[in-house]
C-alpha cells in the first residue's frame, strides 16, 4: 500500500471512530444540489453535524457512502468544494482545512478529499493590519527578532528562534496560503497574541482568527548576492513600515546601508533595532547608536532614540523623515515589549480605498482548487466570487478569470482588502500561465498594458555615468526586469536628478502613474516615480 492510500485509509478509520459528525460524499454539484429546496435541506444536516461534533463536523469526498474509496475528477472535485463552502455558509459555518489524496492509476488518477468544518462564518479581514518589511545584513539577529516576537520567547542565543522563520511558502504543506510574510502576531485586549510554534499552520490561524490587531512580518534577505530578493520584499509588498536591525557588536555594514537606502528611498517609514545589545558593552551599544544616528543624519533623516523620548513620541514623530531607534535583545527580551507596543499603536498607512488591485508575487498549483496567485493587495478589495482580470499576458491582452477562494495565514476568508498578504484561488486559468508581476485587477479600472513609461529618476550611485541604452533591473511592484533608460538631456551623473524614458524589454506590464520604482545593475542604484505611461 503506497504512503498516500496508508494516510488517507488511516484518515477514514479516525473518522469513522468519530461517529456523528462525519459524512461521506462521492461528489456534490450546483446543479444537483443547490436546487428545488436541496440546498436548505444538506445545509440543515451540516448544521446537525457541525453541533454533534461540538462545533466540528468531517466531510469526506470522493467516497462511497460506506466508506469505499472513489476518487473524482478535478473538475468535481472543485466543485464539490465551492458547493459545500456554500452550504457551509447557509449553515453559519466554513470550510477550515482541506486535505487531498490522489488514487487510482496515474492515467486516471482521482482525488479524495477530507474537509474540516467548523462553527463560525469565514473570518473577516482585520482593518488593523500592518505589514513590516524587515532588513538588515546577515547575521545581525533580524530573523531572531522577529521569531521572538511572534512567539514571545527568548532566544538560546544560538538563533534559536530564528528557525520558526526559516521556512519557504513552496514548502508548506498545501501550498494555498499566501505566507509571504513568514511570521505573524497580534494584539487582543489583554496584551501581545502569540505562536507556541509558527510551523503549525494552526497556531497561525488561531491568531489571525482571535487577535483584534495583526502585524506581519516580509522577512527578507541578509546575504549581499540575494540583494535583488531583498529589493524585491520591500518594494513588492504592500508594506506599512520597515524594521531595520544593526547589530551591536558589528555595527553598520555595506549591506545595512543598502538596505536602509532602499527603504527610505521608497519613503517607508521605519525603525532600526540595534540587536545583540546583550553580548556587548553599554560603551560599545553607545558607540553603534551614535553611528547608527549619523548614517541617518547623512542621508536627511531624524533619529528618535525611543529610550530617552518614549514609545507615545516614536508613534507620533515616524514618518519618512524621522527614524526611531530601539535597543533590543533577543536573547535578555529587552527592548521587545517596546517593540510590541510599538506595533500595536503604530496606526496603518496604505490607503484601503480605489478599486481592487493585487501585483503577483508568486504561483501554486493545489490540488482540487487549481491556480493560486498570492501577494499583497494594494487597492481596494475582493470577495470569493468576484470576476477579476488577470494580465498583461505577452500579447499585452488580460484575461477574465473568477475567485474560487482567498486565505490569508492559512485561514480562508471571504473578503481581503488592501494591505493584506493572501492567496487567491482563481477559475479560467492554469498555474503555468500566471507570471510574477501580472496584475490582478477589478474589470471597471480598465488596467494599461505597456512597454514603456516615463519617469523622474535619482542616481543614487554609479561608477561613471548613465546614458541612452543603459539596462538596469526595474523592481517595481512585484515586477523584476529588465529595462532600457533613455535619460532626457542624454545622461545621468551619481546624485543626479533627471527625466527619462524607460522600456522594457521583453514583454508589457501594467504601471501606473505615481508609482515608485528601485532600479540596480551591478554595484550601480537608483529610485525613481512614474510620470507617464504609455499604452501598448
Amino acid at each position: 500500500m503506497s504512503a498516500d492510500r496508508a494516510a488517507l485509509h488511516e484518515a477514514l478509520e479516525r473518522g469513522e471512530e468519530e461517529g456523528g459528525n462525519i459524512e461521506f460524499k462521492e461528489r456534490l454539484s450546483r446543479d444537483l444540489h443547490l436546487a428545488d429546496g436541496r440546498m436548505e435541506s444538506l445545509a440543515a444536516q451540516l448544521r446537525h453535524r457541525v453541533l454533534s461534533g461540538d462545533g466540528e463536523a468531517t466531510y469526506v469526498v470522493g467516497v462511497t457512502d460506506d466508506g469505499g474509496i472513489a476518487g473524482i475528477s478535478p473538475d468535481a472535485f472543485s466543485e464539490t468544494m465551492d458547493v459545500l463552502s456554500l452550504l457551509a455558509e447557509e449553515a453559519g459555518a466554513h470550510i477550515d482545512d482541506v486535505e487531498t489524496w490522489g488514487v487510482g492509476d496515474d492515467a486516471e488518477r482521482g482525488i479524495v478529499g477530507i474537509a474540516t468544518i467548523r462553527e463560525g462564518a469565514y473570518l473577516e479581514s482585520d482593518d488593523n493590519h500592518i505589514i513590516v518589511g524587515t532588513a538588515g545584513h546577515v547575521d545581525h539577529g533580524k530573523s531572531t527578532l522577529v521569531g521572538s516576537l511572534v512567539t514571545g520567547q527568548s532566544d538560546d542565543g544560538n538563533g534559536g528562534t530564528r528557525g520558526f522563520l526559516d521556512v519557504q511558502p513552496h514548502e508548506i504543506e498545501r501550498g494555498l496560503s499566501a505566507d509571504l510574510s513568514y511570521a505573524v502576531y497580534g494584539f487582543d485586549g489583554d496584551g501581545p497574541v502569540h505562536m507556541d510554534n509558527p510551523h503549525r499552520r494552526t497556531d497561525r490561524a488561531q491568531v489571525v482568527e482571535t487577535a483584534d490587531r495583526l502585524v506581519s512580518f516580509v522577512d527578507t534577505v541578509g546575504h549581499e548576492p540575494w540583494l535583488r530578493t531583498t529589493i524585491r520584499g520591500l518594494v513588492g509588498q504592500k508594506l506599512d513600515y520597515g524594521l531595520l536591525v544593526v547589530a551591536a557588536d558589528d555595527g553598520p555594514t555595506r549591506t545595512t546601508r543598502e538596505h536602509l537606502g532602499i527603504l527610505l528611498a521608497t519613503e517607508l517609514p521605519t525603525v532600526v533595532a540595534l540587536t545583540k545589545v546583550d553580548a556587548v558593552s553599554e560603551e560599545r551599544v553607545s558607540e553603534v547608536e551614535r553611528e547608527v544616528e549619523r548614517l541617518l543624519r547623512d542621508v536627511g533623516k531624524t533619529p528618535l532614540l525611543v529610550e530617552r523620548h518614549g514609545v507615545d513620541a516614536a508613534v507620533d514623530e515616524i514618518s519618512s523623515a524621522v527614524v526611531p531607534i530601539v535597543q533590543t535583545s533577543a536573547v535578555t527580551m529587552q527592548g521587545l515589549d517596546t517593540l510590541d507596543q510599538l506595533f500595536e499603536q503604530l496606526p496603518k498607512t496604505s490607503d484601503e480605498g480605489g478599486q481592487f488591485r493585487l501585483y503577483i508575487d508568486r504561483t501554486y498549483s493545489v490540488t482540487g482548487v487549481g491556480a493560486v496567485a498570492s501577494g499583497t493587495v494594494t487597492s481596494g478589495s475582493v470577495e470569493a466570487g468576484d470576476t477579476l482580470l488577470l494580465g498583461p499576458m505577452q500579447d499585452g491582452e488580460f484575461r477574465e478569470v473568477e475567485v474560487r477562494s482567498i486565505e490569508m495565514h492559512y485561514h480562508r476568508v471571504d473578503r481581503a482588502k488592501a494591505g493584506r498578504i493572501v492567496g487567491i484561488a482563481l477559475k479560467g486559468v492554469k498555474e503555468r500561465e500566471i507570471d510574477r508581476g501580472m496584475v490582478l485587477v477589478d474589470p471597471e479600472a480598465d488596467p494599461v498594458a505597456t512597454r514603456s513609461f516615463e519617469a523622474d529618476v535619482m542616481v543614487l550611485n554609479h561608477p561613471t555615468r548613465i546614458g541612452a541604452g543603459y539596462e538596469p533591473v526595474i523592481h517595481l511592484e512585484t515586477i523584476s526586469e529588465a529595462a532600457v533608460f533613455y535619460p532626457e538631456d542624454g545622461q545621468l551623473l551619481p546624485g543626479d536628478t533627471g527625466h527619462a524614458r524607460v522600456e522594457f524589454k521583453f514583454r508589457p506590464y501594467c504601471v501606473e502613474e505615481g508609482q515608485r520604482f528601485v532600479f540596480r545593475e551591478g554595484q550601480s542604484k537608483g529610485v525613481g516615480t512614474v510620470t507617464k505611461v504609455d499604452r501598448d
